[in-house]
């Protein structure tokens, strides 16, 4: 076998053309990528090799760590007018003319759409009318790379790949960390956060702008679908909604026995023997709506409690003797024996015994 023969058969004279870039471009394989290394291997990039960045995408030259030029959409030819960082950093003093290594990464800068996001646990929020309740919410938002430098030196590095997967539970926390103080700070109240979902999506947006900032990203729009309560605290609000609705509680009552007469009637016995319930039910009716209303009627005010009157002290029983009977003028007479004087109707003295005259 020829020599010429042998390296073709080895893919030998493939490889070597390879060792020399002339053309640089990437096209995105799958969705959600956000950042890639393009694969150089052993490759040099020659004097005057061109570079494509499409549209939705940006290019930036990395060498020894540190990120140099940086290409929006458009198709460059290399060389030190184009290269002026890495020109620097290379110290190209004239024109080069010998290949060089460096590493390129192309950075995706399409919008992520349909994002979702959503409270996994309720938040505790505080309502100006319920006090501390708990709300669940979910929604959708769309943010876009807008700074590759800064996204290559704080989030995806020298990695060959970085995808929407890898931040999107990063974005996913501080979303929800930053929802509860926007409630609050909102002011809307929870039974009026679903009329007013575009309100507090705004605001939501611009407390998250600069969060996302922060890693190279923009956040273009912030969508609230819409908030509940837990299981538990929507039956309450719905038992608080329904009693608002029936508004007097007696005549709602009333109005419930009346409607089951009919089916009283259809029973046996017909109407005959449910008299007597009737008269029952009607007083369960009024006596169940005057309770109610006075459970939700405002309690009148009771007055102080006024202190006892003082103990009566007990005075120790006295003999008093009996007042003698007043003398009655000329009801008296003298006794013609010793003289004293005694009663005019008396016969007999009092003090000497002797018998008087009539």
């Amino acid at each position: 076998m020829a020599i010429g023969d042998f390296l073709k058969s080895k893919g030998v004279g493939d490889f070597i053309k390879k060792q020399f870039l002339d053309v640089i471009d990437w096209v995105e394989s799958e969705n959600g990528v956000l950042a890639y290394r393009y694969p150089m291997m052993d490759m040099e990039i020659q004097n005057g090799a061109k570079l494509t960045v499409r549209e939705s995408q940006m290019g930036a030259f990395v060498n020894e760590g540190r990120m140099a030029d940086v290409f929006a959409p458009g198709l460059y030819t290399l060389n030190t007018q184009t290269l002026p960082l890495l020109t620097n950093l290379m110290n190209w003093d004239k024109m080069f003319a010998s290949p060089f290594k460096s590493d390129v990464y192309f950075f995706s800068t399409r919008a992520q759409l349909n994002q979702k996001w959503g409270t996994a646990n309720p938040l505790t929020i505080r309502d100006k009318e319920f006090g501390a309740i708990r709300v669940r919410g979910n929604g959708v938002y769309s943010w876009h790379l807008a700074d590759p430098r800064l996204f290559h030196i704080k989030v995806s590095g020298t990695r060959e790949k970085y995808t929407v997967a890898d931040i999107e539970g990063q974005l996913r926390d501080m979303t929800l960390g930053s929802m509860a103080d926007a409630i609050a700070q909102s002011q809307i109240p929870f039974l009026d956060l679903i009329a007013n979902q575009m309100e507090l999506g705004k605001q939501i947006l611009e407390g998250l702008k600069p969060m996302y900032a922060e890693y190279g990203l923009s956040l273009d729009s912030f969508v609230v679908r819409e908030f509940s309560l837990p299981e538990e605290l929507q039956k309450k609000l719905d038992e608080r909604i329904s009693m608002n609705m029936l508004g007097d509680m007696g005549r709602y009552t009333q109005y419930q026995v009346a409607q089951s007469i009919p089916i009283a009637a259809a029973n046996e016995g017909g109407l005959a023997g449910v008299g007597a319930g009737l008269s029952a039910g009607f007083g369960m009716a009024q006596a169940m709506g005057q309770s109610i209303q006075q459970a939700y009627a405002p309690q009148p005010q009771q007055p102080p409690p006024q202190a006892p009157p003082p103990a009566a002290v007990p005075v120790a029983a006295v003999p008093v003797a009996a007042p003698a009977a007043p003398a009655v003028s000329g009801e008296t007479k003298f006794c013609f024996n010793c003289g004293t004087k005694i009663p005019r109707a008396a016969k007999f003295c009092g003090e000497c015994g002797s018998a008087q005259q009539a």
